[in-house]
């Protein structure tokens, strides 16, 4: 019979701007099907990432009873908790300080949910986007791991090793790399077809037993939301006593014959030809991309003015505003990057403008009189912006099928 080691990291993450309604649809599909999953398996083990944004958001919905099921596995050690950054943002590209506050931010929203229980091991960088500064910032605050994609290693297929311990030269961390083709998939699929068409000639053990380890990190979303599982595959496959759960840290804790690597910039959704163009965030920020262009100049003004005005009256509220328009997908969905067969063009000018108002709004909220040039030089370029979302949109876009580019 097949044994297979199955590590499995599930990234649970929202949009700070997401609407009521797309928070419960994730929590119903999604969210509430995996936790439920895993109280009737006990045995099986996962590693999860939860932003704290997103917990706080969950809280505010009536879903205390999920985060105490959470509390619960975390305390039985059924799963490990990552850390993170509290409101996903592209840390590769923000300054050293609001790297660090982004964690702290996150470690604080956690430890108030989960109490003492929550004393991570490993932290999983939104959008697995490498960049050896934040790697040291990592270290520092004493995180023991973090999670990349494959292609970060910059190692041919026939060199990589998923039994051996990776480390990171620049920083000293552990890295947990996932395999991109299995976790670019339905990760209980996968895994039933090495059930059922096990290849005969994989390394046979001392017992005579043919193993498999699959390795995946994918978004939360996947099981529920994003991809229809009728067949429950899920749920059957926490049965199957042929499964092996580890956590991340337990996995690697397993693993032997240190080898030091310095990754590559690059995120998991990094393509080769992007890393040999020098473009390792292609996705956030293209500099041919005059919206995203804008959005940074844009949170770059913000994150200036916020933090030159820090006893302002209204500082608070500017900072919130900030936190949540330096999230990721503000800049992902200005991309409008074709992922053919992954799934539809990223392009979504409501989603954009979204966080292109709460960067303006940042700025806006201030009270000091000082301000008003700053506030003025901003409205400017958000006009721009807001010009060019709009201007792309109805002449590229609007009433064209989804998944193809016009130009």
């Amino acid at each position: 019979m097949p044994k297979i080691t199955w590590i499995n990291l599930l990234h649970f993450y929202q949009p700070p701007a997401a609407d009521n309604e797309t928070i419960i649809e994730a929590a119903k599909k999604s969210y509430q099907r995996i936790i439920s999953a895993l109280k009737r398996n006990r045995r099986i083990k996962f590693t999860l990432n939860l932003t704290g944004c997103l917990l706080e958001r969950l809280e505010s919905l009536g879903y205390a009873p999920l985060i105490n099921d959470i509390k619960d596995m975390l305390l039985s050690g059924q799963i490990e908790l990552t850390g993170s950054a509290a409101f996903h943002p592209l840390l590769a590209l923000l300054p050293d300080q609001e790297i660090i506050r982004q964690i702290k931010i996150n470690q604080e929203i956690l430890k108030k949910y989960f109490g003492q229980e929550f004393k991570p091991e490993g932290f999983f960088i939104p959008e697995a986007a490498y960049g050896v500064r934040v790697a040291k910032i990592i270290k520092k605050l004493n995180y023991g791991w973090i999670m990349l994609d494959e292609i970060s290693a910059g190692l041919k297929s026939n060199q990589f090793d998923f039994s051996r311990l990776y480390l990171d030269k620049n920083s000293g961390l552990k890295i947990f790399f996932r395999q991109r083709q299995n976790s670019k998939k339905y990760a209980p699929q996968v895994i039933f077809k090495f059930i059922e068409e096990i290849n005969p000639v994989r390394k046979n053990f001392s017992n005579g037993v043919k193993a498999e380890t699959i390795v995946t990190a994918t978004d939360a979303e996947l099981y529920g939301l994003r991809h229809n599982d009728f067949s429950y595959a899920f749920e059957k496959l926490l049965k199957r006593s042929e499964i092996k759960t580890l956590t991340v840290s337990q996995y690697l804790a397993g693993l032997s014959r240190p080898k030091k690597i310095s990754p590559r910039a690059s995120s998991w959704e990094s393509t080769e030809t992007e890393l040999r163009n020098n473009l390792p965030y292609f996705l956030w920020y293209d500099k041919k991309n005059k919206i995203q262009t804008g959005l940074w100049q844009l949170a770059g003004q913000a994150m200036a003015n916020v933090n030159k005005y820090v006893k302002d009256q209204n500082y608070f509220w500017s900072r919130r505003h900030l936190d949540r328009g330096l999230a990721s997908c503000t800049f992902w969905w200005a991309s409008a990057h074709d992922f053919r067969l992954y799934g539809p063009i990223s392009w979504n000018p409501d989603e954009i403008e979204k966080g292109a108002n709460e960067l303006i709004k940042s700025i806006r909220a201030l009270a000091d009189p000082k301000t008003k040039r700053a506030k003025i030089k901003a409205e400017k370029l958000y006009i721009k912006i807001k010009q060019l979302i709009w201007h792309k949109h109805w002449h590229y876009y609007w009433l064209k099928p989804s998944g193809k580019k016009y130009e």
